[in-house]
């Protein structure tokens, strides 16, 4: 009896045991866990005030041919750059580009990606305040042999404006667009699904006329009658009409002339 209530002492002391690791390893996770937590915290407060440091450009025009590799290589010698951001043309503005292009390009190559609008993002307000001040109306210059030459900066600073401002509205233009595109295809679909009806409707009545002459050809090659079935004769229906004006005048009762003139010569 006392080795089994030893046995059962140290069974229990080992299960307590393997419980305290247990629940000292749960409490390293949840330390490790949270310790993680407050990393990200900081290091998103410490993106959200660099954030607030920083400035936004406007480039109303970007010159045919120049990418945003170009541009912060232009741009970057004024201050440090964080993002750049250019919109797009359409299919028919980038090949009329690519059309002017052609003259200014000396040798051949891919066509380039044409672009309508720009932003620049700059580590400071400062840096982005001088130079929309110090660029905009100005020669872009540089080498003579480059394209961008003659081309002139039209940029402008954005006050108040912050990158997440413009990634909210490339969001809401994106989601637009898609919602454009997915009415186009539902109506498309629609378009296509009666268009398949009349099809299948269309083949059905040709199939009915083809046995309908088959079965009078035989008919009148085996000398029986034509079984025709008695037409219904056509509905007129009839409305009333109103009566011309001068109709209903003439039909009012007037006055006779003997009448009129005992009346105006006993006056």
């Amino acid at each position: 009896m006392v080795e089994k209530t030893f046995k059962d002492e140290a069974t229990e002391e080992k299960g307590e045991r393997a419980r305290l690791e247990r629940m000292s390893e749960e409490h390293k996770e949840q330390e490790q866990v949270l310790f993680l937590e407050e990393g990200k915290k900081k290091k998103l407060k410490k993106e959200a005030e660099k954030a607030q440091k920083r400035g936004v450009c406007y480039i109303s025009r970007v010159p045919p041919g120049m990418d945003h590799v170009k541009l912060r290589q232009l741009l970057s010698q004024y201050g440090e750059i964080q993002r750049i951001y250019l919109a797009p043309q359409n299919s028919s503005s980038i090949d009329k580009v690519n059309d002017n292009n052609k003259s200014r390009k000396r040798g051949g190559g891919a066509k380039a990606q044409a672009y309508s609008e720009g932003w620049v993002e700059f580590a400071s307000k400062s840096n982005a305040k001088r130079v929309a001040n110090l660029l905009n109306g100005e020669q872009i210059g540089g080498k003579k042999r480059s394209q961008f030459y003659y081309d002139h900066w039209n940029i402008k600073y954005l006050s108040k404006f912050k990158w997440d401002n413009l990634t909210d509205e490339i969001a809401y233009k994106k989601a637009i667009r898609e919602q454009k595109l997915a009415l186009e295809i539902s109506a498309a679909k629609r378009e296509r699904d009666f268009y398949l009806k009349k099809v299948d409707q269309s083949r059905a009545l040709s199939s009915i006329e083809e046995r309908m002459k088959k079965k009078q050809k035989v008919q009148q090659e085996s000398g029986g009658e034509l079984s025709v079935a008695p037409q219904k004769p056509p509905v007129c229906r009839q409305f009333p009409q109103k009566k011309p004006i001068a109709e209903r005048e003439r039909s009012k009762p007037q006055l006779s002339k003997d009448v009129l003139a005992g009346v105006f010569g006993g006056s």
